[in-house]
């Protein structure tokens, strides 16, 4: 897991409450449903220009679990990072694990990673879900 940077215990994160951590100088915004699972995407809202979704309510959306932004309320998909009021707007997703009572999140986006693993591969070519 030498590309995963460890953010907190399992135990701080409360289910549908987002947190935010800085990493390779990137804010983002991880959140635990709650149905127990991990999600991570770029913490920077680009309709409000700031970094709060973090602070975003959690959700689903004919099943697509979402966060809303506290600002504008646009809502943004947890497992692709796509904007469901925007399609032209994607936020960055990142693979989040839990082990042995920590959270890791993977510096590079998956989308950065999958561009790097599979030269010309189309962003959204492989699944975004976070693991």
């Amino acid at each position: 897991m030498s590309e995963y940077v460890a953010i907190c215990t399992a135990s701080s994160l409360i289910p549908g409450i987002g947190v935010a951590a800085l990493v390779d100088d990137q804010q983002i915004a991880i959140f635990r449903l709650r149905d127990g699972s991990l999600h991570a995407i770029g913490n920077f809202d680009p309709f409000s220009a700031a970094n709060v979704l973090s602070r975003g309510l959690t959700g689903s959306i004919a099943g697509e679990p979402v966060v809303a932004s506290p600002i504008y309320k646009q809502h943004f998909s947890l497992n692709s990072g796509q904007c469901l009021e925007d399609a032209s707007v994607v936020l960055p997703v990142y693979a989040v694990c839990e082990q042995e009572g920590v959270v890791y999140v993977r510096a590079l986006p998956l989308l950065d990673a999958i561009a790097i693993a599979v030269p010309g591969a189309a962003p959204g070519a492989a699944g975004s879900q976070a693991a």
